[in-house]
């Protein structure tokens, strides 16, 4: 029965949003392009584009291609290519796993842990993010976390 009225109720705002879900689906776009925007633009001060920063903050140890594609919500061949110009820069390495050669992993050299460190430290500190108190940072990402839920993340 419960089931049956969440279901309803659901439907019922599927069919008409409301102005305040429109106005919150405008703000939610519009912190995207600004977080987007923000982080590309921190990140290329370092030399890099974004899929290539998160690939490296992927890597804590090293990883097949297929996991780290998964991960990274991007098919194989893509991630070749930003695998290819990291290891141009000598911030990852491609090495053969020890107990399945035909396994190929991509791990982070000493210069990719460094700049591993300054990607970290370059999107910490997101500007209205950090401008929440601990209480609100942790409503808002129950809040976020809530309509995620409804999408199947």
């Amino acid at each position: 029965m419960e089931e049956t009225k969440f279901r309803a109720m659901r439907d019922e705002r599927r069919e008409e949003p409301r102005p305040a879900e429109e106005e919150i689906m405008a703000q939610v776009a519009e912190l995207t392009r600004r977080l987007i925007d923000y982080g590309e633009s921190r990140i290329a001060s370092l030399g890099l584009t974004m899929p290539q920063a998160e690939l490296l903050r992927a890597l804590g140890s090293p990883l097949p291609m297929n996991q780290i594609a998964g991960r990274m919500h991007c098919d194989a061949s893509n991630l070749t290519g930003i695998v290819d110009r990291l290891e141009g820069r000598g911030l990852v390495e491609r090495r053969v796993r020890a107990d399945d050669r035909r396994v190929k992993e991509i791990a982070l050299t000493p210069d990719g842990r460094r700049v591993k460190r300054q990607v970290d430290g370059v999107l910490k500190g997101t500007p209205g993010l950090g401008a929440l108190n601990a209480k609100d940072q942790a409503a808002l990402r129950n809040l976020l976390a809530r309509v995620l839920h409804e999408f199947g993340a």
